[in-house]
């Protein structure tokens, strides 16, 4: 019998057993702000619902055990039949169908949908990031579909389904699909018109059949995807269905599934088409055009996916804070720690209300808004995705040996954290997507000077930062090379005028003071010393249920 050499103590609880949404109150706060009466309680219930179920010990196991058992490629059969099938862990199923069942793909036609769904996805992301894509290429795809009215009819009821079947059939055989998408290759990348897959037209009309490879497929399991290839008339969107009606496998061969740094839990592939079926999805042509609906709406997927695995790192720092002593009292209470959770509290609920702000913006959908969201998005996808890296990190720094070892969850939200500023395309191209708004579209940067203005004099450090900002807009020399500073600052002042209008004066005046007003270091913790940090920390701890 072995020995006992001491008692385990100044140990945190784990922290499971709490309501992963209704204890963030910057998310809470963002949706009774966005969803009108009529429907705030069923939303908020279902919400809430989902936050418990995110902090659930056994589905938190479910998270790792699909983190920790990566998806494999069966290429064939027993009988040397070509299948090209994905195969996951179980839990990687069951959170799938958990994200599906709760509404993750249903956005588009429900009372307060994109907000609703937003929350649902900030707060599902913190189970486990890699069942996301999934959910958010399903969801995306809806708009690029709505540009052929008969395709629209026939697969947006599948699409928006809240019923998970992962058996390969024919679509018009079940009742809820999910869909991925493939653009780049080899050659090209984020410069898809470089594209070399060729679509040559069949006889049945608007079918075609594709030869090529793409270097990266998103959800190669799905049952259908969208793709780009080289029409006779130029690059064309085109659906391409896992199985044909017959019951018989379309040719999509996977090749190889991504080795990625983190992101492991969800399959990531290279395949080819070989005279692949398809059916054309917009004009010959206009592609770029057809599909870039889809990647609006997963460029703010990115945004939420970074503000979840933020909240999540503040939440496990400031949950180890609080119960963790070191040198004769609480972490938490330390005024060097206590300055590191306060800085790293105001960009999670910086990040936040941004996203959900965004998101309300969808469900408005009117002309203004519209414009709204083509300058909001890419400036938006462009500056939360960079600061989630950087923050995850120092958050894992709070728990320090501990937040470096793999049963903490730490190192998880690490090698997940730098993913959204990279997919869904990278720094540059949000920055010159940005820039392309702002010379052509002059609807879209009104459109943000309005929602800006709104707060036009409530603190003098935001009113200096528009003026600021103006000024650069002003001097168009060199505007390409100046097209990373621009954005941010356009995401900073952005996300100010928001804290200034919904936060509390105390968490406003911390991001208003460091972000806009230049008075912090470079480094996390550095905020002024005058502030009311204890507020700060206090609004954004977890609380867990005794």
């Amino acid at each position: 019998m072995a020995g006992s050499t001491h008692k385990v103590t100044n140990q945190p609880p784990p922290l499971t057993g709490h309501d992963v949404f209704t204890t963030d109150r910057a998310l809470v706060a963002a949706v009774e702000r966005h969803v009108t009466p009529d429907c705030l309680d069923e939303v908020v219930g279902e919400l809430a619902a989902l936050g418990r179920a995110s902090g659930a010990a056994q589905v938190q196991e479910w998270g790792a055990q699909a983190n920790e058992n990566p998806p494999r490629l069966r290429t064939h059969d027993r009988y040397g039949h070509r299948v090209d099938e994905v195969e996951f862990h179980p839990a990687w199923h069951r959170l799938l169908g958990k994200g599906v069942s709760a509404g993750l793909t249903a956005a588009w036609n429900r009372p307060a949908g994109h907000v609703r769904r937003a929350a649902a996805f900030l707060v599902w992301t913190q189970v486990d990031a890699g069942n996301l894509c999934p959910l958010s290429m399903t969801h995306a795809a809806v708009p690029a579909l709505r540009t052929e009215p008969e395709l629209a009819r026939e697969w947006e009821p599948r699409l928006t389904s809240m019923i998970y079947e992962r058996e390969p059939r024919p679509a018009h055989r079940k009742a809820g699909v999910l869909f991925g998408m493939a653009m780049t290759e080899k050659q090209g990348g984020s410069d898809v018109r470089a594209n070399t897959t060729t679509a040559t037209p069949l006889a049945e009309e608007a079918t075609y059949a594709l030869t090529g490879h793409k270097w990266f497929c998103s959800a190669p399991m799905s049952d259908g995807f969208l793709v780009l290839a080289q029409a006779p008339e130029g690059l064309t969107c085109f659906l391409l269905p896992r199985v044909l009606e017959d019951g018989s496998r379309n040719t999509f061969r996977i090749q190889r599934l991504k080795d990625k740094l983190g992101n492991r839990s969800n399959a990531s592939a290279e395949v080819e088409f070989d005279g692949t079926w398809a059916r054309r999805v917009g004009e010959e042509g206009r592609g770029v055009r057809t599909i870039i609906e889809m990647v609006t709406a997963t460029r703010l997927d990115c945004v939420l996916g970074s503000a979840g695995l933020m909240r999540q790192a503040v939440a496990q720092a400031i949950h180890h804070c609080t119960h963790r002593e070191a040198f004769g009292a609480k972490l938490v209470d330390k005024p060097l720690m206590r300055a590191v959770l306060a800085d790293l509290a105001v960009e999670s609920e910086a990040a936040t209300t941004l996203a959900l702000r965004l998101a309300a913006a969808y469900d408005d959908g009117g002309e203004q808004e519209r414009a709204f969201l083509r300058i909001a998005v890419p400036a938006a996808k462009y500056w939360v995705t960079k600061r989630c890296a950087p923050l995850v990190v120092e958050a894992a720094e709070c728990l320090g040996g501990n937040g470096y070892v793999e049963d903490s969850g730490l190192p998880r939200l690490i090698r997940e954290s730098p993913l959204n500023s990279i997919w869904e395309g990278a720094g540059n191209v949000q920055a010159l997507d940005v820039l392309r708004a702002l010379q052509r579209e002059p609807l879209a940067f009104n459109a943000y000077l309005q929602e800006v203005g709104r707060s036009r004099g409530a603190d003098h450090r935001l009113d200096a930062a528009i003026k600021d900002l103006l000024t650069d807009l002003a001097d168009l020399d060199g505007i390409e090379a100046r097209a990373r500073r621009l954005t941010e600052r356009l995401a900073l002042v952005l996300q100010g005028s928001l804290l200034v209008r919904f936060a509390p004066p105390e968490v406003a005046d911390a991001f208003c003071a460091s972000r806009l007003g230049g008075d912090a270091g470079a480094t996390f913790g550095t905020l002024p010393s005058t502030l009311d940090l204890t507020s700060v920390v206090n609004r954004a701890r977890p609380l867990v249920r005794p």
